[in-house]
């Protein structure tokens, strides 16, 4: 092992250890270990240690190893780890190691007692004879063993020899001993665990190896004969103190990349890593463009083809900052090893370069001043004396990571400091974009090479200070400015992003409001004079939208001038005064042309011909648009933009510098001409038809009602009017068109979703989508289907397919023969995966070969009733001619082929089974019979048909005694031949007219000595234990015996789902297959943290409540899949273990999760497919048609082609998974956390090509002090252990940096191969039908384009599989697979704005590694990092296309609140997105209609959610102010109105769009692809039945509320859903806090507007479309109040309503504090509910204030109208409201600081306050009464107006919360805000706990929840959980 060098080098005579009698008797401590059931104890022994002498483990496992041979070694080894750890640690001072010392003192006091010696009387003889006799038994006598055996052997050969040496005294180790411990040394470095190639091994050849392209590539890797060889280094470098050697020695260089090493200092680790890596690489490469039998050498063009890729973003930086590259290649030197030593190097760099790889221009800078130094020793550095070029060795290992990665990894830690947990504003700190763009200016020189730590750069960052550490008053912190872009979070960015589109609306908003004014309100009023002239003012409004623009750049950017160009600051400049310029002279122009109208015909008749006399206006307009005319043309030639963004000439520089500010990003990503024009006319369509309905729908409409509104004198209001002679009535105008305005420019949105369903369904139907999507249909092109199996999916040469195109038998029954492996293989994936029985597989098994009959011989299901149908034919056939009865079989062809099969089976079935030469003539006279009738057509003449079905019954009966399994062959056969002679006694006599002459003829031929001897007696009865004989018997007896059954065989829905896609999928456009040798070579990775594994016995088996466990949960929903998994271990021939059967139910239910084993399994069928490729390749037509199931690997040439494909699938696939906390579960103490270590490293042993990459932490001694220090770790299952590969440290903690999981892919990225990446997460799955595709997909990146851009990410649809748990995971499921199938697939063509949202997309691996990586990592700005991916993969001049051909399997979170928050999250990424500089530089870069296509499928979508909300309110809102201000009541009794109900139904139009039914549209049109439009329209049915609609209002509320908020305040962060089966009730208080602010709030809001809406409202009693107006809104209303509810489960049982009652009561009541959390206190709940506030900007509270006035127009309004006012419109009317008010609040202050002082000490004075407070209360309250009027009503009323207004008050306080705070109020509001909780809980409870009362509810509840079958268990197991606990409770 990599870590068994890491102690000191002991001395000669070692010190004796400590004495056992010292120490105490001490049980293990729990901080080290846990036990887990059937751990050994070995393992304990060597994994789980401290992580500070984790260096002994090694010393440890050969203790485990060599326990059984000899104990007593094995003590020596355990004493020896012993020594060493107290030599390292004597103190016993590191975490840990107490405990361990203790527990292997106790281990050693016993192993000393009873172990014994073997083979001499003293350990020191013992041990040397041991290891002598280990070496002559292992490695002397040279047996062949694999790579990895050997390391293994000279591992512990090694161990025992450092063992012996502190055991044994120098002088007396033999000779013998001392020679075969240097012949292991000298071994030992060639036996080094590996990952994929074994380069170092001797003596067995693995292989992989032996490739020539291999070869190839490991030969141009170790050319380093003319290199110049370095020098050693003098200084030291600083020790580990437990290391036995300095890593500093001198190094034998054998490649390339050890030369690299001993020059720069690059660890060992990163270059044993990327030497395999490079190697793979080149190998690969080299593979696609060589042919095999051609191999001599590395051909150099795919060195260059290498480097070109590798090399063009460095290239691209260097032109960009006008650098001359360091790629120099000298024409006398060797390009091909130059090129692999500047690859090595980048790769190095790379490698070791940590979180920096998020910064790949920051690598660039590196690599360029590293090449540099690389060309100087080849070429500058010459030796005085002896001319030779030389340079100094690398000081040691870690010299590079020392030197160059940690100064700016530290620079990243100080700036992530600054975000302080995401809660710090993004301007205040500088994330890893604003540090990789410091490397975009020519300013990075400044940090010179080697590094100057006195730079800028590092220095003056601001150091943080902690908290107990003073600072100098003199000294202030100065932070860095941002660089290029400031992420200010304000609602500023959506219009700064996307100025032109809100631009464009607004102008059309403009000019349709124009011309809707005018009288005739037509369109073409627009070429009347006065019209034009009004539209034409749009110009003035442009300018001042655009000095908005120039404004909203400078004050936005402002944060990062200092890091501007001067250039820049200048264009910013100029840009604002040009537009305050514009802003001034379009008002002034437009003015002297109202003097001068024209029309528009008039307006081009008379340009041309007086063009002098044309007012000024107009030309300021010509000049205006010259940039606009100019990008116009531009972008109708995007070949020509892309040529002036790459253009030096100045003219065209200064135009593009004018048009954008020059950036590294985002140049060059023009589309071609054809994608172009399908975008584009996308959305001129789209456009037109928003336009002409806003027009013809909102606007228009509107027009006249709003005019005569604004002609109508109002003088009577009803309340105090501030502005009573204000005019136009503008107060209503705005009520009105509010709402109107806001969904004109939020209905886009739903126009976008109608169109791309139409252009989506459209483009999927040309796809060939949903063409085979039934068994039906199946079976009718099954006989089509192995052509176009073998055309897709099997590379074919030209001449092959043109065979196949002429229907060439040879090719059809090969094709046949090739597709028959892969389907098999499918339908034996299935049933290990319990989706389909026994039975099913047989019956969709295809042979492997038809060579025995004359057909082909299809799968049984196509085959079933076939030959019960003919029979009944034949028998009733009345006909004479045998034409006449064929030609009706033949008319199904499947009839016909199941006839001939049947017919040729049983024959050669027969034949086989006799022995007798007489039974067999007798047999083929028969046959023969039957050949030549047919031949001469008179069978109908020869033979009865009435005998055949007694004959079918016989042969029924005959194939069922051949399949028994008697145990006894006398009685068997006994059987066998009774039953045969029944059969050729009916042949004979009942079905042969003639039968009995072939009798004759047959016994006079073979006369025997006994004449009365029985014909077929003699059988041959070991033929039925033949494996392939009993396959054709088993295949007859279904063909016979299947009836109408088989037509819906696969039951199982996920089963037929996948045969059915699959089948299609081969007839829909794909690339070719290449050769599995040619293919481009990928790897998967898979980030995990903690999530499940697999699901323990006690998870399985634990009840909830109700008494239901995820076992019993998950066998009601997965019924046939559990038969089937209980028939498959049932099986006796597989002889399963009781323990083997609960580790595979621990399987079964964890594969039907969203667990870890899921995803690994299914991935692993890539290499499985792959294997399977390489049969198909490489096997002969002998193995082909045998079967690949039937290949004997006993064999030697099955054996080597089997180590052939193997070694093929390395080279072409790997996997590896990023555990992240592998290392700390592996050493935990926690249960959960070792089961996961365990339950990982058993999937490694399971899948040996498995890799787990992790970050281990150690603390580890350097210089004398203890710091902790990080790896990252590549590890593989060997024997039962994982076995280290890699090692490589980092410069720090790498998830300190950025957020978890893209940290995580990060580190891990550096194991992975090949040219492709897959990303997988956790919660998905695959299929081995789907991996066979994956080359084909592969293929994607290498597929001609029209456009110079080649895809960069490959998308891949999906299939979410937690539709079936739930109805809330089949509305996901639903939702999710219209996004990633007609969404995604729109967004990749015709829009070409797809991006990554999430895996399972193939990334173009060298691509990304080169530009960043696979996601961004910045913290709270980068939270939804995958999408980020895609952004900067387009933006560096990628794109992403999307493939449905493939599918991957995916889980989706399936309970409401899991939900819940996954969508929390995701509107909490849009709204950071919102903010970031990928958004801005994509919506300003992209063309027009390609940003409209960006807008409305990313932050656009959440923003027009938000907007859907915000119309509600404000649309009740301003009709409140209609009619508390009387404003309503006035307008709508006027008669010009009164007789008009255009008002009402212009309204009324706005509240279709709120329904938002339209966007399920996406959803049923795929639905309809995929299963039928009948299905899709019943879908939708059933989902509208089970409340979707209810569902998807609420997720709408969830979008809004956390998008507005990240925007107004931020609080972003990861929220962890969960992702288990819900089969658990939530409590209210949990629901409570979830949903309190987010949606309960708000609906109680709208709640109190419609209220008042109705009660104070005329339109609502005077007109019926009140309800149509609101009906959506009462809708959205009681969706988010009860929602949460509806959808928990059990959320009406009566018991369970008690108990949520008073556990949210004891929540309400307790107090918080400090470490109390918020489940438990509602003061806890309540301050974090305010987080947001606390770390907001002044801006966001001064915004919250301004919010929170809203609620004040209740109490004004409502005061006004109670009775007790008497009509009086005073101000004073107000102000005494504000005094009841006031008084109420004080009342009730005295009341909580009386309970507080006087409740436990003064009881009675405290009770005679109260008395005093009530009495004057009824006082005051008689006297109201009385004397005022006031009246019960007004209670009512008066409860509406205070309510919010108290609400408004505590708004304003937490806002404000410092203040009040020190104005001692806090505690007064505290009480307040607990006051409305109470309420609001109340308002919520009531109507659950009604329901709750009824007991039906709950049972409707659960079936709506859950399927039939599950509602049924429930009650089945509530009924049962009754019982027993009404047993136990009664023993009396």
């Amino acid at each position: 092992m990599a870590s068994s060098s890491r102690g000191k080098r002991e001395a000669t005579s070692p010190p004796p250890p400590p004495q056992r009698s010292m120490s105490r008797r001490m049980t293990r401590a729990q901080t080290m270990m846990v036990d887990l059931p059937n751990e050994d104890s070995s393992f304990v022994d060597s994994e789980l240690l401290p992580s500070s002498i984790v260096f002994i483990s090694p010393i440890l496992r050969v203790a485990n190893e060599v326990e059984r041979d000899n104990p007593r070694v094995a003590y020596l080894c355990r004493f020896h780890a012993f020594e060493r750890a107290h030599r390292f640690d004597p103190s016993s001072s590191g975490r840990g190691i107490r405990q361990w010392k203790t527990y292997m003192l106790h281990r050693l006091e016993k192993d000393e007692e009873e172990t014994h010696h073997r083979l001499a009387s003293n350990d020191p003889k013992e041990i040397q004879l041991y290891y002598q006799m280990f070496y002559e038994k292992h490695i002397k006598e040279g047996h062949v063993k694999r790579p990895e055996e050997m390391a293994k052997i000279y591992q512990i050969a090694s161990v025992l020899y450092d063992v012996l040496k502190s055991v044994v005294p120098p002088t007396k180790i033999e000779e013998k001993t001392n020679m075969y411990a240097k012949e292991v040394e000298r071994r030992r470095e060639q036996k080094e665990h590996y990952n994929i190639l074994p380069l170092n091994a001797i003596g067995f050849r693995p292989p992989i190896l032996e490739f020539p392209e291999i070869k190839a590539a490991l030969q141009a890797v170790r050319n380093v004969s003319n290199l110049p060889m370095p020098r050693g280094h003098q200084s030291p470098p600083a020790q580990h103190d437990y290391q036995e050697e300095p890593t500093h020695k001198d190094k034998s260089i054998t490649d390339i990349l050890d030369w690299l090493s001993s020059v720069f200092g690059f660890q060992k680790g990163n270059v044993a890593n990327q030497r395999e890596h490079l190697i793979l690489l080149l190998a690969n490469a080299d593979a696609m463009n060589q042919r095999e039998e051609d191999y001599t050498q590395l051909d150099i063009v795919t060195v260059e083809q290498l480097a070109d890729k590798i090399f063009k973003n460095y290239r691209s930086w260097c032109k960009y900052l006008h650098l001359k590259h360091h790629l120099l290649l000298p024409v006398a030197w060797d390009r091909e090893q130059l090129f692999l030593i500047y690859i090595a190097l980048y790769l190095l760099i790379w490698g070791e370069a940590s979180n920096i790889r998020f910064m790949p221009e920051c690598i660039c800078y590196i690599f360029h001043q590293m090449a540099d130094v690389v060309y100087g020793i080849l070429y500058g550095n010459v030796h005085p004396v002896s001319g030779e070029t030389y340079q100094e060795m690398a000081p040691d290992d870690e010299s590079f990571l020392r030197d160059v990665i940690t100064p700016i990894y530290e620079v990243l830690r100080k700036e992530a400091k600054r975000n302080k947990g995401g809660t710090a504003s993004h301007s205040k700190w500088r994330n890893y974009d604003d540090l990789n763009e410091y490397f975009w200016s020519d300013r990075c020189f400044k940090l010179q090479w080697p590094l100057n730590p006195r730079a800028a750069f590092f220095v003056n960052s601001g150091e943080l200070h902690p908290s107990n550490e003073r600072v100098n008053q003199g000294s202030k912190e100065v932070s860095k400015p941002k660089t290029y872009f400031v992420e200010v979070r304000t609602f500023c960015h959506l219009f700064r992003s996307f100025d032109r589109m809100w631009i464009f609306l607004v102008l059309a908003f403009q000019a349709m409001v124009i011309m809707a004014w005018n009288s005739s309100g037509s369109v073409n009023s627009l070429f009347d004079a006065v019209v034009f002239r009004d539209v034409l003012s749009i110009f003035i409004t442009y300018s001042f939208l655009n000095f908005l623009r120039a404004s909203l750049d400078i004050i936005l950017s402002l944060k990062a001038w200092k890091s501007m160009r001067v250039t820049q600051i200048i264009r910013y400049i100029l840009k604002f005064a040009l537009a305050a310029a514009w802003a001034v002279v379009m008002p002034i122009g437009y003015s002297s042309s109202v003097q001068n109208p024209t029309g528009l015909l008039k307006f081009f008749s008379t340009w041309g011909k007086d063009w002098r006399s044309q007012s000024f206006f107009y030309y300021a307009i010509a000049i205006y648009m010259v940039p606009n005319a100019l990008a116009a043309i531009l972008f109708f030639v995007p070949s020509l933009r892309r040529s002036m963004e790459k253009s030096s000439l100045l003219p065209i520089t200064l135009l593009m510098w004018w048009s954008q500010p020059k950036l590294y990003l985002g140049r060059g990503m023009h589309e071609d001409m054809f994608s172009l024009f399908k975008y584009t006319l996308f959305w001129i369509m789209l456009l037109v038809s928003k336009l002409a309905f806003s027009y013809y729908v909102e606007i228009s409409p509107l027009v006249g009602p709003t005019k005569l509104i604004m002609g109508i004198h109002v003088d009577s209001y009803e309340w105090h009017e501030f502005f009573p002679h204000l005019t136009h009535n503008i107060g209503v105008v705005i009520a009105i068109w509010a709402p109107i305005v806001l969904v004109y420019f939020m209905d886009a949105q739903i126009w976008y979703a109608i169109f791309s369903t139409l252009f989506g369904g459209i483009y999927g139907a040309f796809s060939h989508l949903g063409e085979i999507r039934t068994l039906g249909m199946l079976r009718s092109r099954f006989g089509a289907v192995p052509s176009a199996f073998s055309d897709r999916l099997l590379p074919s040469s030209k001449v092959i397919k043109a065979k196949r195109r002429r229907h060439d038998d040879a090719t059809e029954k090969r094709d046949i023969a090739n597709f028959s492996q892969v389907w098999n293989e499918f339908i034996h994936s299935m049933r290990m995966e319990d989706l389909i029985s026994d039975k099913d597989r047989n019956l969709l098994l295809v042979p492997y070969s038809s060579g025995d009959v004359s057909v082909v011989q299809w799968p049984p299901f196509l085959l079933a009733s076939k030959i019960p149908i003919a029979l009944d034919m034949a028998k009733d056939f009345k006909g004479k001619e045998d034409a006449d009865l064929f030609r009706k079989i033949k008319t199904d062809p499947y009839m016909f082929y199941a006839v001939i099969e049947c017919y040729e089976t049983m024959r050669d079935i027969i034949y086989g089974l006799l022995e007798d030469e007489a039974d067999r003539m007798i047999v083929r006279q028969i046959c023969y019979e039957v050949d030549i009738s047919i031949q001469q057509q008179r069978f109908l003449t020869e033979f009865r048909m009435v005998g055949l079905p007694l004959l079918n019954q016989k042969v029924e009966k005959f194939l069922s005694v051949l399949l028994l399994d008697i145990e006894e062959p006398g009685v068997h056969q006994s059987q066998i031949i009774n039953v045969l002679q029944d059969i050729m006694e009916i042949i004979i006599e009942d079905v042969m007219l003639n039968g009995h002459e072939i009798l004759e003829r047959a016994n006079i031929h073979f006369r025997s000595q006994n004449d009365k001897e029985q014909r077929f007696t003699k059988i041959n009865i070991g033929l039925t234990q033949n494996k392939s004989w009993k396959e054709k018997v088993v295949r007859l007896q279904l063909l016979l015996t299947i009836k109408e059954s088989a037509i819906n065989v696969p039951s199982n829905l996920d089963a037929r789902r996948r045969i059915t896609f699959f089948a299609n999928s081969l007839f829909m456009r794909m690339p070719g297959a290449p050769k599995v040798r040619k293919m481009l070579s990928f790897s998967v990775l898979t980030p995990y943290y903690r999530e499940n594994v697999l699901y323990s016995t006690e998870e399985l088996n634990s009840e909830n409540e109700d008494g239901i466990t995820i076992k019993f949960y998950l066998q009601k929903i997965y019924p046939d899949e559990w038969t089937n998994f209980q028939d498959r271990i049932d099986d006796p021939k597989y002889k399963y273990s009781d323990k083997d059967k609960t580790e595979m139910e621990r399987e079964w239910v964890s594969y039907r999760g969203q667990t870890l084993a899921r995803t690994v399994r299914g991935m692993m069928y890539y290499r499985q497919a792959l294997e399977l490729q390489c049969f198909l390749e490489y096997a002969d037509d002998s193995a082909i048609f045998s079967g690949y199931r039937n290949m004997d690997l006993n064999e030697e040439d099955h054996k080597s082609f089997y180590d052939h494909s193997q070694a093929l699938a390395d080279m072409k696939f790997t996997y590896v998974v990023s555990c992240q906390l592998y290392g700390v579960q592996k050493q935990a103490a926690d249960y959960r956390d070792r089961s996961c270590y365990h339950n990982v490293l058993n999937l490694m042993l399971k899948y040996p090509s498995l890799r787990v990459a992790y970050i281990d932490e150690r603390e580890e001694t350097v210089n004398g002090k203890s710091q902790k220090v990080y790896y990252s770790v590549l590890v593989k299952g060997v024997d039962k252990l994982d076995e280290e590969i890699y090692r490589v440290k980092l410069p720090g903690k790498p998830t300190d940096i950025g957020e978890g999981k893209p940290e995580n892919q990060n580190h891990a990225i550096i194991f992975t191969r090949g040219e492709a990446l897959q990303t997988i997460d956790m919660n998905q799955d695959n299929y081995f039908e789907e991996a066979f595709k994956m080359r084909n997909v592969l293929e994607e990146f290498r597929k001609p384009r029209r456009g110079e851009r080649k895809p960069t990410i490959l998308g891949l649809r999906e299939h979410i599989f937690t539709g079936s748990v739930s109805s809330l995971a089949w509305f996901m499921s639903n939702q999710e697979t219209s996004f990633v199938t007609i969404g995604q697939r729109v967004l990749a063509n015709p829009l070409r704005v797809r991006f990554h949202y999430g895996h399972p997309d193939i990334f173009d691996r060298l691509f990304h590694i080169t530009r960043g990586g696979i996601s961004k990592a910045s913290k709270t700005i980068n939270l939804s990092e995958d999408i980020f991916a895609g952004y900067n993969s387009t933006l560096r001049g990628g794109f992403v296309t999307h493939h449905e051909y493939i599918q991957v399997g995916k889980g989706r979170d399936m309970g409401m609140n899991q939900i819940s928050l996954f969508e929390a999250k995701v509107a909490n990424g849009n709204g950071e997105q919102t903010l970031s500089r990928d958004v801005y530089r994509l919506g300003r870069r992209f063309d027009f209609y390609r940003m409209l296509s960006f807008y409305f499928t990313t932050v656009g979508f959440y923003f027009s959610s938000l907007i859907t909300v915000l119309t509600v309110f404000v649309f009740l809102y301003g009709r409140l102010y209609m009619v508390m201000s009387g404003l309503e009541r006035e307008i709508l009794q006027d008669p010009s109105i009164h007789q008009s109900k255009a008002l009402e139904q212009a309204l009324a139009s706005q509240s279709v769009f709120q329904l938002g039914l339209l966007l399920v549209l996406p959803m049923v049109m795929e639905i309809g692809l995929q299963k039928g439009f009948r299905a899709a329209i019943g879908d939708f049915i059933i989902m509208q039945l089970q409340l979707a609609s209810v569902f998807f209002t609420f997720q709408l509320g969830t979008k809004a509320h956390y998008y507005g908020r990240t925007l107004l305040h931020g609080g972003s962060k990861y929220r962890a859903t969960g992702r288990g089966f819900v089969v658990f009730h939530e409590k209210f208080g949990n629901n409570y806090r979830l949903y309190s602010r987010s949606h309960f709030v708000k609906a109680l809001e709208l709640l109190i507007l419609l209220i008042v809406y109705e009660a104070y409202g005329l339109s609502s009693r005077s007109s019926n479309l009140y309800l149509f107006i609101t009906f959506s809104m009462w809708f959205l209303v009681v969706s988010w109040l009860f929602a949460p509810f509806i959808f928990n489960p059990s959320g009406f049982d009566w018991q369970k309503t008690v108990d949520d009652w008073g556990d949210w009561k004891r929540w309400m009541g307790n107090r918080g504090g400090i470490g109390i959390l918020s489940d438990y206190s509602w003061e806890s709940w309540w301050d974090e509910e305010q987080e947001h506030l606390k770390n907001t900007s002044i801006r966001g509270r001064v915004l919250e204030i301004i919010l929170a006035l809203r609620f004040f127009i209740y109490q004004y309004g409502i005061v006004y109208h109670l009775n007790i006012s008497h009509h009086v419109k005073s101000i004073m009317v107000y102000g005494l409201s504000w005094v009841v008010l006031i008084t109420a609040l004080v009342v009730l202050k005295m009341v909580s600081m009386g309970r507080r002082k006087f409740g436990t000490d003064f009881q009675l004075m405290f009770r005679i306050l109260k008395a005093l407070l009530f009495l004057g209360f009824m006082c005051v309250m008689t006297v109201l009464f009385v004397v005022c009027s006031l009246t019960v009503s007004d209670l009512f009323a008066a409860l509406l107006a205070f309510l919010p207004s108290g609400w408004a008050l505590l708004l304003i306080s937490q806002a404000c919360r410092p203040l009040v705070k020190g104005l001692g109020f806090w505690n007064s509001v505290k009480e307040l805000a607990r006051a409305y909780e109470y309420i609001m809980g109340v308002v919520l409870f009531m109507p659950v706990a009604i329901l709750s009362w009824f007991p039906f509810v709950s049972e409707f509840q659960t079936r709506l929840l859950f399927n039939q079958a599950f509602s049924r268990g429930l009650q089945i197991s509530m009924i049962l959980t009754g019982r027993k606990d009404a047993t136990y409770s009664s023993p009396r």
